[in-house]
């Protein structure tokens, strides 16, 4: 059965890849490539509807209709679609960086003191077209050349990623440094790790990793789920996730917070699972 969050078909199109049993009267098309051009773009259910994820600048989606004012989308790093503000797209470029940095500026001149023009989040990409020492020049301005690192993404420690959020805001459906959630954690920290990851904690539970049997001591970089959520262990005694209770990236002991989100009503950790591709 089909996953509606990553098949891109509505009431108009369907994708060319999709089968044509699927069409009934909608047009096949091809989707066109696109990136982000704003620092942060929702993505939304439908038109003015409920936001599932974001996007963040500089990634690639494909589209395959706009309709006003909305383009209906389809993120290349996990499938997701939905839709997004036309204005929030630009043209597709090959992107050379990423922000590495919990967050960075664009500047107007390869100079602090010049105007900053945006704010970008971690996981954001850009495409260098000369470093100038301290600075590196893209297409849209100046970023501070200590906040980009080289694609591909290779960290070799998502908790360490996961760790650069503490304190973000909570946010539901969220994805960047300016406000995330639990399953937006994990994902920004399992592609910075080069882990291919999708955007929801039930896919993530059904996809990420191996799951280890009960009992089995945790370490560092396990993930434990629940029913609608997810978290990175530090260690054996602590947890890191975004979540409701702190409305934050948050550090917390971990039978306390087994306890805590049992006691409110979730439930208890449905899985334990440990991610073989970046051992």
């Amino acid at each position: 059965m089909n996953d509606a969050r990553r098949t891109p078909i509505n009431d108009r199109v369907i994708a060319a890849d999709l089968s044509p049993d699927m069409a009934e009267g909608r047009e096949t098309v091809s989707g066109l490539p696109r990136q982000i051009a704003v620092p942060v773009a929702n993505l939304l259910r439908h038109p003015d509807g409920p936001r599932d994820r974001q996007l963040v600048w500089g990634e690639d989606v494909l589209v395959f209709e706009t309709r006003n004012g909305w383009s209906f989308v389809q993120a290349v790093k996990d499938r997701y679609v939905g839709y997004v503000q036309d204005t929030a797209l630009g043209a597709a470029s090959n992107s050379t960086h990423w922000v590495s940095a919990p967050a960075t500026h664009l500047y107007e001149a390869a100079d602090f003191k010049s105007p900053d023009l945006a704010a970008l989040s971690f996981g954001s990409r850009v495409r260098v077209n000369q470093g100038q020492g301290k600075f590196s020049e893209t297409l849209a301005g100046h970023i501070p050349t200590e906040h980009l690192s080289p694609l591909p993404a290779r960290r070799p420690d998502p908790v360490e990623v996961a760790e650069l959020f503490l304190g973000t805001p909570y946010l539901w459906g969220g994805n960047s440094r300016w406000g995330i959630d639990c399953s937006g954690l994990v994902q920004a920290a399992c592609l910075a790790c080069g882990v291919t990851c999708p955007g929801d904690s039930d896919q993530q539970e059904s996809e990420l990793g191996t799951v280890l049997p009960d009992g089995t001591p945790p370490q560092r970089g396990d993930l434990l789920f629940w029913k609608g959520h997810v978290a990175w262990l530090c260690d054996e005694q602590t947890l890191i996730h975004a979540n409701v209770h702190h409305m934050a990236v948050a550090l917390e002991p971990l039978g306390s917070a087994i306890e805590r989100i049992k006691a409110q009503g979730d439930g208890p950790v449905t899985a334990h699972k440990r991610l073989t591709e970046i051992e």
